[in-house]
């Protein structure tokens, strides 16, 4: 085998991908037992019936809600989110200045080495009703205080604005690097036969990222149910527990602080499940758009 040294380097990967992630697959079985730690994975029952612990959770007055809420905050930090690389990638593209085009794309691409728990925490310092500095603001126009993180109404908005604050510019470095591709050639040509800086955007530069686009989005639809945990239980509070409570969060109290290891696995996997079914539903329907494909 030609160059297997190179082969030979993807063996660690690969290693690593099999023991974290596919290793640990094995204990999903206790979604469909009765599991006692004191007699193990395979010592302990199986559920009567086998779907025990997912009929609990499908009957419990949290099933409608939890996906209510998760669907609805993942979709709308899709919808709201997504388009907003693409135009700023596209906007970048046609500066002239590559000096400061490489300053803003430094600017926006910064917040995204901030840790989440860093990002929860100045948001609860800047949106606080006491002396935050949203909140002076406002008050300096002669608004009222809002306690943004203790009203559930404000969850979202403060939830998706700050993912956009954060990841806009990972996504932009993404479409630009997929613009310099581009041959120089074609925005020559379409400048001669008196396309202007719209129509070249619209018949060049859309063009050559839509299967970027394609891509990015069937990974990110694909994910519609599994919202970042760590974001929405550091903002949650009790009061905003009813937009905030969402799958991933349900999981971790059921599983983690009230010790129901079975029931937890169940909802984990049910959720699970939605994503695998969202991914391949949105996989087909990208065939019809164009050659582009996970697989």
């Amino acid at each position: 085998m030609n160059h297997w040294e190179f082969y030979l380097l993807l063996v660690p990967m690969f290693v690593i991908i099999f023991v974290f992630k596919y290793v640990p697959m094995y204990g999903v079985q206790i979604a469909f037992k009765d599991f006692k730690a004191s007699l193990g994975i395979m010592g302990s029952p199986w559920s009567d019936p086998l779907m025990k612990h997912f009929m609990k959770f499908f009957n419990s007055y949290n099933f409608s809600r939890l996906v209510i809420n998760t669907f609805l905050l993942s979709f709308e930090t899709l919808i709201f989110s997504f388009p907003l690389p693409i135009i700023l990638a596209l906007m970048l593209n046609q500066v002239p200045n590559k000096k400061f085009q490489r300053t803003v794309q430094t600017v926006v691409y910064a917040p995204h080495f901030i840790s989440v728990m860093v990002l929860a925490g100045m948001l609860h310092i800047f949106l606080s009703p006491y002396g935050g500095l949203v909140n002076l603001v406002i008050n300096m126009f002669g608004g009222e205080s809002i306690y943004f993180l203790g009203d559930a109404k404000w969850f979202r908005p403060v939830y998706i604005i700050s993912g956009i604050w954060q990841d806009t510019g990972w996504g932009t470095i993404i479409y630009l690097a997929t613009l310099s591709g581009v041959n120089v050639e074609l925005y020559e040509a379409a400048t001669v036969d008196g396309a202007n800086k719209l129509q070249r955007i619209w018949h060049i530069d859309v063009p050559a990222l839509l299967p970027t686009i394609i891509i990015l989005f069937i990974m990110n639809f694909g994910n519609l149910m599994s919202v970042g945990f760590e974001k929405a239980y550091l903002l949650q509070t009790d009061l905003n527990k009813g937009a905030s409570d969402i799958i991933a969060t349900y999981v971790y109290e059921q599983g983690v602080l009230k010790t129901q290891y079975s029931f937890s696995t169940a909802v984990g996997l049910f959720n699970t499940v939605i994503n695998i079914v969202l991914l391949v539903t949105v996989n087909q329907i990208s065939k019809r758009v164009g050659d582009v494909s996970l697989w």
